[in-house]
């Protein structure tokens, strides 16, 4: 495995897991109401997915 590849791994990792922090005893309602929380978890999703694109 290349450096390159196991950094994106570690980046997709530290990202699922903000994310699992973010939402943890949070709701739907929240989620729907809680703009910053919903953007937060867009963002981790994104730098999960990313790296996949390449």
């Amino acid at each position: 495995m290349h450096r390159h590849d196991r950094v994106r791994l570690q980046h997709m990792l530290d990202a699922a897991c903000e994310a699992v922090q973010f939402a943890r005893c949070r709701s739907r309602v929240d989620l729907e109401q809680d703009r910053l929380l919903a953007l937060g978890l867009v963002k981790a999703l994104e730098i999960m997915a990313e790296p996949s694109i390449r």
